[in-house]
């Protein structure tokens, strides 16, 4: 996935404030970071901001990025960072809200969907419960590796860890999920082979 895209060529531009290039970075890194920021904050809305966020920080600091330096292992860095700091002071303001919050509103229910696209659809929150269960350092090396297709080199650059002990998180957070869905549904993950 990483591969395809030329970071070198667009760190080489955007140190040159190059907005074309900072277009084509944007379009090709905001749905992948969006992903990453989401699965640490857990709410769209906070994790849209944070990534907008990402890119005004970018431009912001575009003369001084380094060639020497991964941009996007850079920009997962930031996201990850912003992304933390976002959910301590979400976690800080709750703890002060709590007193004045109203539990009480209730959500309309979704419309009704198709039998099989309801299957998928639980299927689907199951597995992010279940990845949500997962230590905080598995669900990021997870998340990275697998969704977002950096390599165990990258994943450890953005995470501040050595490669090894991403590939270590990574075992850990796969064997926890098929332990998961063979205790949910034992013969989902070898249906295809059949």
């Amino acid at each position: 996935m990483s591969d395809d895209r030329p970071f070198d060529e667009w760190c080489r531009r955007l140190k040159a404030s190059d907005r074309a290039a900072y277009a084509e970075l944007f379009e090709a890194m905001y749905g992948p970071l969006f992903r990453y920021v989401c699965s640490i904050t857990t709410a769209p809305d906070a994790a849209r901001d944070v990534t907008q966020d990402v890119f005004v920080r970018l431009w912001d600091v575009r003369e001084s990025l380094s060639a020497d330096q991964s941009l996007e292992a850079y920009l997962y860095r930031m996201a990850r960072n912003r992304a933390y700091n976002h959910e301590r002071n979400r976690r800080t303001r709750t703890e002060k809200e709590d007193d004045v919050r109203d539990q009480t509103s209730a959500q309309p229910a979704p419309p009704p969907r198709p039998d099989a696209q309801a299957q998928a659809d639980r299927l689907e929150d199951r597995l992010w419960r279940w990845i949500g269960e997962l230590t905080e350092r598995q669900r990021e090396a997870l998340v990275l590796s697998r969704f977002d297709g950096l390599s165990h080199d990258e994943v450890a650059d953005v995470m501040g860890i050595s490669p090894r002990t991403v590939n270590n998180h990574i075992v850990r957070a796969l064997k926890h999920l098929r332990e998961r869905i063979d205790a949910h549904e034992p013969d989902l993950l070898t249906r295809d082979e059949h």
